[in-house]
């Protein structure tokens, strides 16, 4: 049996005839040559159609990720989604809670404060008062004093001829209004 040789039989005439030709390596120079045609014409398309494709493909996952809700509540029952969506309003609202006091709180805070320093400036203004008034008091003092009682060495302002429309005295040169009536001239 180790002799054995398997031989095809066939006509020559039959058109299943198989030609039997020698395996040969094929070269890969002419597909790299296609490809480099391709992406000396093309290359910048597709360049550009590829960074297109990254960034859509990055804003499908941003938007996926930004609503990840969505996707689980399809699946859910609807009595499942209006528990959850009860639960989620009551800890927004205990949240919106918590912070509305935590601002009264500062709010208080902010007011005794504001109160202190309105205070203090009142003090301020006090204790400046009354570091002015005792001096002004004794001013006051001295000059009422001294007003009450008339001065005998005092000289007056004016003699008593004096008038504010002629003048002091009554000398030659004095003010005299102009005559009434038509001026005089030709």
């Amino acid at each position: 049996m180790d002799d054995v040789v398997i031989e095809d039989v066939f006509d020559e005439d039959s058109p299943f005839v198989v030609e039997k030709v020698p395996p040969t390596n094929q070269d890969v120079s002419y597909f790299s040559q296609m490809v480099g045609e391709f992406l000396s014409l093309y290359g910048w398309h597709l360049l550009v159609a590829t960074i297109v494709l990254y960034l859509l493909i990055l804003h499908l996952k941003k938007k996926r990720s930004s609503n990840p809700r969505d996707a689980g509540s399809a699946s859910e029952t609807p009595n499942a989604d209006a528990g959850f969506v009860a639960r989620r309003q009551e800890a927004m609202e205990a949240a919106r809670r918590k912070m509305q006091e935590e601002l009264d709180a500062k709010a208080v805070i902010y007011r005794e404060k504001q109160k202190q320093k309105e205070e203090e400036k009142r003090q301020q203004k006090m204790e400046h008062y009354k570091g002015i008034v005792p001096s002004l008091d004794m001013e006051q003092s001295a000059s009422s004093s001294s007003a009450g009682k008339p001065k005998a060495d005092r000289k007056p302002l004016r003699t008593t001829d004096y008038s504010p429309l002629s003048g002091p005295g009554g000398g030659s040169c004095s003010f005299r209004p102009g005559r009434r009536g038509p001026s005089s001239g030709g």
